[in-house]
C-alpha cells in the first residue's frame, strides 16, 4: 500500500535506517509500517543503490496515443468559434473538415477540461433526449415565437420555423410584431423558397390560434393555410413540448446567439440571426441526426406556393353552407355556431355512414367538429 503522503519521505529515511539493522524482522517492520514486503524491498534497492527516495514521475516516456499538438490547437481554437459545443459535435465538424486521426469525443472532452474550455456543469447538462419525429422533410413544420426581446431601439418578438424530420431551421425572423399581416409575410416568402409543408403545429395563441370563444381555434391566418391547402393542428394549453423540437430550437439560440448580449435594433439582430442560421444548418452536428447536420436531412415540398388561392371545393354528397356575419349557419332547422373568423365562407355538413343524424362540419379539408342531431341540444 502507499506511504501516507504528508510523513512519506520522513517514514522513508526512517524505515530505511531501521531495515538495515540486523536480525530485524522485515515483513513485521513494513507492516508497522503500513507498507507491503514488496514496496519494502524496492526501497531498499534504491537506498543501496544511492537513489533518491522521493517519488519518481508516473508519466509514461512515451506516448504513441496522445494527440498531436497541432490538432490539439484546432480543437481549442474550433471550441472558442463554437463556445457551446461539446466533444461529438467538434469531433464531427474536424471529420467534416477533412481531419484525419481526429481523437474521440471523450479525448477532446478532455482536452476542452484541460484547457478550461469546458467547466464540469456543461457537461451535465448534455443529456440526450428521445423524440418522436415525421418520416421525412416537410411532413410537418413547427412555429412558434422564441418571446420578446429588448433591444436599443424598440422591441423584436423573433418568429422561428422548424422542419420536424431535419431539424432544417426554415424561418428565423427578427419581426417587430406578432400581427398576423406581418407573420403572413414572413410565410409568404419561406414558402416561395421551400414550397408548403403537408402540415403546421402551432400553440393556441395569437396570430394563428384563438383558444378561447367560438372561433373553434381558427383566426385569418390559420385560415388562410388551411386554404392553401396545410393542414393546421394546435398544440394543447399548457403543453409546449408539442413544439419539442422548436422550443429545443429556442434554447440553443439563446445560448449560441442572444445570451450575454445586446443589439441596438432589429438590423444588427437580424444579421446575427442569418449567420448563425447558416452554422446551424450547414456546420452544426446535431445529436438527435446522428451527428449529421440539418442541410443533410433537409428538401424542399414539391407543393409549390400558388401565386392565388384556389376556391374552396367539396364533394358531391356534402351540404354546403354559407356562414353568417355573426359566425352561425342554420342547417335542418337549428342553428350552429361555427366561427366568426369564417364568416361569408362556405362550410360542409358531411354525413356520417355509420349513424343516422350525424354529421361532420368542415372547412375546406379542416375537420371543425361533430354534430349530432339526435342531440335535443
Amino acid at each position: 500500500m502507499p506511504w501516507k503522503e504528508h510523513t512519506s519521505m520522513t517514514l522513508r529515511t526512517e524505515f530505511i535506517a531501521l531495515a538495515r539493522n540486523e536480525d530485524v524482522n522485515l515483513s513485521e517492520l513494513a507492516r508497522r509500517f503500513g507498507i507491503s514486503r514488496k514496496t519494502a524491498y524496492k526501497w531498499l534497492a534504491r537506498a543501496k543503490a544511492g537513489q533518491p527516495l522521493s517519488d519518481r514521475s508516473r508519466r509514461p516516456r512515451a506516448s504513441p496515443t496522445r494527440t498531436d499538438a497541432s490538432l490539439e490547437q484546432v480543437v481549442i481554437a474550433l471550441r472558442r468559434s463554437y463556445p457551446t459545443w461539446g466533444g461529438r459535435k467538434l469531433r464531427q465538424v474536424l471529420l467534416d473538415r477533412g481531419h484525419t486521426d481526429v481523437p474521440a469525443p471523450s479525448t477532446i472532452t478532455h482536452i476542452l477540461r484541460r484547457h478550461g474550455l469546458m467547466p464540469e456543469r456543461d457537461a451535465a447538462r448534455s443529456q440526450p433526449w428521445q423524440r418522436f419525429e415525421h418520416d421525412a422533410p416537410n411532413d410537418l413544420w413547427q412555429m412558434d415565437f422564441k418571446g420578446t426581446i429588448a433591444l436599443g431601439h424598440g422591441r423584436c418578438d423573433p418568429l422561428t420555423v422548424l422542419d420536424d424530420h431535419s431539424r432544417y431551421n426554415l424561418a428565423l425572423s427578427a419581426i417587430p410584431d406578432m400581427r398576423s399581416a406581418t407573420v403572413q409575410k414572413v410565410l409568404t416568402d419561406t414558402f416561395r423558397r421551400y414550397g408548403l409543408p403537408v402540415r403546421m403545429n402551432m400553440d393556441n395563441g395569437s396570430p394563428w390560434g384563438s383558444p378561447r370563444g367560438h372561433s373553434r381555434g381558427l383566426t385569418v391566418l390559420s385560415i388562410w393555410l388551411v386554404r392553401l391547402g396545410i393542414r393546421v393542428s394546435f398544440s394543447r394549453p399548457a403543453h409546449p413540448q408539442t413544439n419539442g423540437k422548436d422550443e429545443r430550437f429556442h434554447r440553443t439560440l439563446a445560448g449560441e446567439v442572444l445570451n450575454g448580449r445586446a443589439f441596438t435594433d432589429r438590423t444588427q439582430l437580424q444579421r446575427a440571426f442569418d449567420h448563425w442560421r447558416e452554422i446551424y444548418n450547414t456546420v452544426r452536428p446535431h445529436d438527435s441526426l446522428g451527428l449529421a447536420t440539418p442541410s443533410t436531412r433537409y428538401r424542399t415540398s414539391g407543393r409549390a406556393f400558388p401565386s392565388t388561392l384556389a376556391p374552396i371545393t367539396y364533394a358531391p354528397d356534402d351540404m354546403v353552407v354559407a356562414v353568417r356575419a355573426n359566425g352561425v349557419v342554420p342547417f335542418k332547422g337549428r342553428i350552429v355556431k361555427v366561427s366568426c373568423a369564417l364568416r361569408g365562407l362556405p362550410v360542409a355538413f358531411r354525413p356520417d355512414a355509420y349513424n343516422d343524424g350525424c354529421y361532420s362540419l368542415y372547412f375546406a379539408h379542416h375537420h371543425l367538429t361533430r354534430i349530432d342531431l339526435r342531440n335535443a341540444r
